[in-house]
């Protein structure tokens, strides 16, 4: 896989950078969405497929990508097909900044150094290629806005954005409460993006150890992110409840 087209993973990450603070929005269901989008660039590059509500890896052969290809290495050594929910609800330490280093030394963000409380270091990532996260932005808002089913990539990551309630941090407020329901729908638009964004909502609402209802995914029914069942995406950090392991808190605070 060449490296001049960014990732499913890159791209949710720059979405959830805050330009202001540095900080990504949602860390702990930021964690599940990245576990989550790099099955779906995995599909896209004809690695891996899915059969029912699981996994299965249909090519071996590596992509070029190391993260990608560590992840691809992992489903080949289940042997079978791996359900969804499993998958991106186990253990991901360090995922997160793992493509945070990884945008680094790309030169899209720089990290700077600082202290919470004057003791505790912490770091923080500032976008430096501000035009690239536009342009990421802007295939968002027009799918949404023109209502023209988008294509596979946008669609998947518009569903990942969803489940991992950036909602809220993409569009704010009342007058954003159209564009956050529009972001909802257009989960509807990539099979493998709405498999992967509701296994991603699942484990967040502890429901990862129930099979999914064939009819109900059939459908295309959307779920909301975290525990609520409104409308809206949860505005706290979606955690996990369930007994595969907790996401720990790792990069951008």
């Amino acid at each position: 896989m060449g490296r001049s087209r960014r990732t499913i993973p890159e791209e949710l990450l720059l979405l959830a950078l805050d330009p202001t603070t540095g900080t990504t929005a949602q860390p702990q269901s930021l964690d599940l969405g990245l576990a989550g989008a790099q099955l779906v660039e995995l599909a896209l590059a004809g690695r891996i497929a899915p059969d029912g509500d699981r996994i299965a890896v249909v090519m071996a052969r590596p992509t070029g990508d190391p993260t990608l290809d560590s992840a691809l290495e992992l489903l080949r050594r289940r042997g079978s097909p791996v359900r969804a929910v499993h998958w991106i609800g186990g253990p991901r330490l360090g995922l997160r900044q793992t493509y945070l280093t990884h945008l680094e030394r790309c030169g899209m963000v720089h990290a700077v150094a600082g202290q919470m409380c004057g003791v505790l270091p912490t770091t923080r990532y500032q976008a430096t290629e501000t035009a690239i996260s536009r342009e990421i932005r802007a295939r968002l808002d027009n799918a949404i806005r023109t209502g023209v089913p988008p294509d596979p990539r946008t669609a998947a990551l518009a569903a990942l954005a969803h489940a991992v309630g950036l909602g809220k941090h993409l569009y704010p407020g009342n007058e954003g409460r159209s564009s956050r329901s529009r972001l909802r729908d257009l989960i509807r638009h990539d099979p493998m993006g709405g498999l992967v964004a509701h296994a991603v909502m699942d484990v967040q609402n502890g429901v990862a150890v129930q099979p999914r209802r064939p009819q109900a995914a059939a459908a295309g029914a959307v779920r909301q992110p975290a525990a609520r069942a409104s409308a809206e995406p949860a505005g706290a950090p979606g955690q996990s409840r369930h007994g595969h392991g907790r996401m720990a808190r790792v990069g951008a605070r």
